[in-house]
């Protein structure tokens, strides 16, 4: 794994490389200079500029419509899908088709970032590679994450972040399995860029600071500012998607409508062509006033929404850093007027806002604050960086549980963490394993009638209650031997209530058993009480250790299961019905159309047709996924369910 991932890494570096020079070729090409800078772009004659985006629209459109439609958009969202979803497998003329389609988007004055695009291409080229080498399952989703994070190593001289990206926003995991592999293909993809590129950061600015504790104030501004930017940018971003989705108009030719608006608002404002780091660096140097800095973050959010939503191919990171880097050179220009002595200039707080805005709508943090430490190679802000960016998050989770990334594929009807569960426990509720006979004892009870109790009882716990069934607390056979010697003496004096330990953690039926299993631990309990509800307390039933752990190893067979036969499913074209043994037979089936937007839990498919489902084929862009089957599943227009039961409940299901 780690001489493929130093081989992923090493094309990875080249590949960011070539894109590079790619979008600067299309630069040259639209724009008539291979050296483009905001300076020329203010020379340029009107037309130019107006036409250029609508022209590169207008080869962008059809690459995506009819070459890969994966290449649309940001990208980085379709790796988490194929990371999640896929087993990691992504298909290789994605990697062609995003090298052009971004490099001419950019290059002709898209509003969108590089960062996207090279996630999705070096995805591609790792993905592309194991399964040219037969690589499958955890270890070809490791590189994928090797890929993207040789791309943002590459395209960024950030060997940290690269890593960093791939485990939080890509995997989601830092497990030391994945960390390897990915951290030597970022460092692979780095001294390459480094040697052909140079070792400079991506943003030269003067070395700020913070000037005063005093500034952790307006920095706490400068937080709350930059979650609700991003959740700004977010919701624009997908509203424009929206508008253009509805927009009655051929689809390879909707980039060229987007083209000619972003045309038109770069006449007169060039600085949102591009990537826009030329006037980023301008904002972090304080060479932009006030009120250019406010119309910029408008206009950015303005452009980069039509580029990608009219169909455009170009990523979101580096417009977040442009919002970002406005947003803190607006916040710290008024606060260095009206506190000069005490304050940094907005250089500074351009640099916060960057990490800020970036952070809140990738709902990453610790990507958000390395990168921007990589990209300026300015530690002394670090602290007001860190402390802006977790506001930030807590903002945005707060008010969207989704990022930027993860909403595109929730609108899709995908749930990364359903889809592919974590934690098996999370899906499983307490009444899957609750028994209806156990022990209890009333507050009042005597010793003598514990220790009776206790000899005739196979149960390791007894449950203490009032007079109305309500829970006090629990007993062990642990409790009542330490008082065994001194029986007595205290025969007349104890209850049961004296001895009994309080409860305070309460589960009740509908509780997943995640949350039962912390509490087996920290109760230290064989046996756990289930109530009715909260409210009144009831002991109703239990649920024991024992019987959770085999439910669980039960549903990991049912894993493998489903992951074994999905494999045979793909192998056997004409698949529809195998016979079993005891009668039962093995059946894929397309869902009645009653089904439809309705969830497993609701049909109640086991009690009302006798049949379970092992797995289900999700329709999702023309192409199927493979998803576990659990309660809150909602069908959708095209399913296909594989179910096991008997031959007679099969057809009567058929027939819906």
């Amino acid at each position: 794994m780690v001489i493929i991932a130093v081989f992923i890494g090493v094309l990875g570096g080249f590949g960011a490389i070539f894109f590079r020079f790619a979008i600067k070729f299309f630069q040259g090409i639209f724009f008539g200079s291979f050296h483009y800078t905001l300076e020329y772009a203010f020379k340029l004659p009107w037309y130019v500029k107006l036409f250029a985006p609508a022209a590169g629209g207008l080869i962008v459109g059809p690459i995506v419509y009819y070459f890969a439609r994966e290449a649309k958009g940001h990208g980085v969202p379709e790796v988490m899908e194929a990371v999640a979803l896929k087993d990691g497998k992504i298909r290789p003329r994605v990697m062609i088709a995003k090298v052009i389609a971004s490099a001419v988007c950019i290059g002709s004055g898209g509003s969108v970032g590089r960062e996207g695009p090279i996630v999705q291409i070096g995805s591609a080229l790792g993905s592309t590679i194991g399964q040219f080498l037969k690589i499958t399952g955890s270890r070809l989703r490791t590189l994928v994450a090797c890929g993207a994070a040789a791309g943002i190593a590459g395209t960024f001289n950030a060997p940290i972040a690269g890593a960093l990206f791939s485990m939080e926003v890509i995997l989601g995991d830092f497990g030391i399995s994945q960390f390897s592999p990915i951290v030597v293909s970022s460092v692979s993809a780095t001294v390459v860029s480094r040697h052909f590129l140079g070792n400079f950061p991506a943003f030269i600015i003067p070395n700020y600071k913070l000037t005063n504790v005093f500034e952790m104030i307006p920095y706490t501004f400068l937080g709350i500012l930059a979650g609700f930017s991003a959740l700004l940018f977010i919701n624009f971003l997908y509203k424009t998607e929206d508008f253009f989705e509805e927009l009655k108009f051929p689809e390879p030719l909707k980039p060229v409508i987007g083209g000619f608006i972003i045309g038109a608002i770069g006449i007169f404002i060039p600085h949102i062509f591009g990537v826009g780091y030329d006037s980023i660096t301008l904002a972090l140097n304080g060479k932009l006033v006030w009120y250019m800095l406010l119309l910029l973050i408008v206009i950015k959010i303005l452009a980069t929404s039509i580029t990608i939503g009219s169909g455009g191919s170009g990523g979101v990171f580096a417009p977040s850093l442009f919002i970002g880097a406005h947003l803190g050179g607006f916040i710290g220009f008024i606060v260095h007027k009206l506190f000069p002595t005490l304050t940094s200039t907005s250089g500074a707080y351009a640099i916060v806002g960057m990490g800020a805005v970036a952070a809140g709508a990738m709902h990453a943090p610790i990507t958000a604050i390395v990168i921007i430490f990589e990209l300026t190679n300015n530690y002394t802000i670090i602290l007001p960086l860190m402390f802006s960016c977790i506001i930030s998050v807590l903002i945005t989770t707060h008010f969207k549980k989704d990022s930027i990334y993860t909403l595109k594929l929730s609108r899709r009807g995908i749930n990364l963490f359903k889809g592919h569960e974590i934690n098996i426990l999370k899906k499983l509720k307490v009444s899957q394993v609750i028994k209806y006979q156990f022990e209890k004892v009333y507050l009042n009870t005597n010793i003598k009638e514990l220790m009776n109790l206790m000899v005739k009882s196979s149960h390791p716990n007894f449950f203490v209650v009032d007079k109305n069934n309500k829970l006090l607390g629990v007993l062990t056979i642990d409790d009542l031997r330490k008082i065994i010697f001194d029986l007595d003496s205290l025969e007349s004096i104890l209850v049961a209530y004296d001895i009994m330990t309080p409860i305070n953690h309460f589960i009740t039926p509908d509780e997943s058993l995640d949350i039962a299993m912390k509490l087996f631990s920290e109760l230290n309990l064989e046996e756990l009480p289930v109530i009715n509800n909260l409210s009144e307390k009831k002991l109703i039933g239990i649920i024991t250790k024992k019987d959770v752990i085999d439910l669980y190893n039960q549903e990991i067979l049912k894993r493998d299961t489903a992951s074994t036969l999905s494999k045979f499913i793909t192998s056997t074209e004409k698949f529809k019905e195998i016979r079993l043994i005891d009668n039962k037979y093995l059946s894929e089936l397309e869902i009645p159309e009653s089904f439809i937007n309705k969830t497993i839990k609701e049909l109640k498919i086991a009690n009302n047709f006798h049949v379970e489902i092992i797995l289900i084929k999700s329709l999702i862009n023309n192409n199927y996924s493979l998803v576990t089957p659990y309660g809150d599943y909602l069908f959708k227009k095209g399913d296909i369910i594989t179910v096991i039961g008997e031959k007679t409940n099969i057809d009567k299901l058929k027939r819906l």
